[in-house]
């Protein structure tokens, strides 16, 4: 499995004038060869807002880059990273292969899988395609978070090796797809919530529709 990160990037929160009217979003990231990361996150970024992003389960967000492929045949354009305003583009890195709890070691750093990514609006009017938080949605290709368990840094050639396999093999894919599809499927969702690494925010969401 080749894991490689093809882009690191950082944003703060800045003014877009979509559809004529002005908002405040952090999903434009720049590139950096290297990067700080703390528990809150990477230095240097930041969300616009706190009550639905961010947050210590979700201080990194990873984006598979083989996906890109299968965007720009759907959209007919070129779309380069990271158009989903992810920190990390990364191959080897599916929703399918990865599992919640799965922990990696990056650069110095360590980092664990929380949650996959509950994508908003944004990205439709980031990349001027207004159906593409529909096709996101249906397809579950979404990417995911990780919380990060030791502090460091990583830079663009830094390895991403799996330190531990999460014991109940709970893919992101699998988890993502009961959330926005298989909502009655109760079975899954003990299943889910036994993952002790799984994200406040997706324990919650999961209790509910119990």
């Amino acid at each position: 499995m080749n894991r490689k990160i093809i882009t690191l990037a950082v944003g703060k929160p800045k003014e877009y004038d979509w559809n004529n009217k002005k908002e405040v979003s952090a999903i434009g990231k720049s590139f950096v060869h290297v990067v700080e990361l703390k528990k809150s996150g990477l230095v240097g970024d930041d969300v616009a807002n706190h009550k639905f992003h961010g947050g210590i389960d979700r201080a990194v967000c990873l984006y598979p880059f083989e996906h890109y492929s299968y965007w720009e045949k759907i959209f007919q354009k070129k779309l380069a990273p990271p158009a989903f305003g992810e920190n990390i583009t990364a191959t080897g890195m599916l929703e399918e292969q990865v599992c919640i709890g799965d922990i990696f070691k990056i650069g110095d750093t360590i980092l664990q899988v929380t949650q996959g990514r509950v994508p908003c609006a944004t990205i439709s009017k980031y990349n001027q395609e207004k159906h593409f938080l529909k096709k996101v949605v249906e397809t579950t290709l979404t990417g995911y978070f990780f919380r990060v368990l030791v502090e460091g840094s990583m830079n663009c050639d830094s390895e991403i090796n799996l330190v531990e396999k999460d014991s109940k093999e709970i893919s992101v894919s699998f988890a993502t797809q009961i959330l926005f599809h298989r909502q009655q499927d109760k079975t899954s969702i003990e299943k889910i919530l036994t993952v002790d690494a799984l994200a406040e925010d997706w324990r919650n969401r999961f209790l509910k529709l119990l």
